[in-house]
């Protein structure tokens, strides 16, 4: 097994599409032969090995039970520098999209109306399934890593935007 990939620690496909019943199954299965707890009179190499193995675990499973940062973490495994620091590189309908959404926010700011949070919610949320959709093909069967890449860019904007919609949003 390599050190590093998730898909074949837990035994599963290297698949977007992922279930994530059998992940969660998986997950408990691992996490329970290599729980620390079951070395607690092991030696001390087993006992740092043990630990070191369920981290190993724990952080696998919460990257790929998020179906965003399983498609971040599967474009790196193939090769593609995300650049998510300085690569900010989109499709003009997505930029078009963008400057429409942060309208809507300052709209929404501005009236502080709830049907104005909730329209743009409903729109990130479209746009996440949209995204999730465009993903599992460019990943699972056109095996596009570098053009699913600049998906992922587009999601994690799209997170940004929920984040500052939440924050924004009056409490109720």
């Amino acid at each position: 097994m390599t050190q590093d990939d998730h898909f074949e620690l837990f035994g599963l496909p290297a698949r977007f599409a992922l279930d994530e019943v059998a992940l969660t199954q998986a997950w408990r299965e691992v996490a329970a032969r290599v729980h620390p707890d079951r070395f607690a009179t092991a030696s001390a190499p087993e006992r740092r090995i043990a630990m070191q193995w369920s981290t190993r675990a724990n952080e696998a499973y919460r990257t790929l039970r998020d179906p965003l940062t399983r498609a971040r973490y599967m474009c790196e495994q193939a090769g593609v520098d995300l650049q998510t620091e300085t690569n900010t590189a989109m499709s003009e309908s997505f930029l078009m999209q963008q400057m429409e959404w942060r309208e809507m926010l300052d709209n929404a700011r501005a009236s502080g109306a709830d049907p104005a949070f909730d329209a743009l919610q409903s729109e990130l949320d479209a746009a996440r399934a949209s995204l999730k959709a465009s993903l599992t093909d460019l990943i699972d069967n056109q095996r596009d890593f570098n053009r699913a890449g600049g998906q992922v860019r587009e999601w994690m904007f799209v997170e940004k935007m929920a984040q500052s919609l939440a924050h924004d949003r009056p409490a109720t």
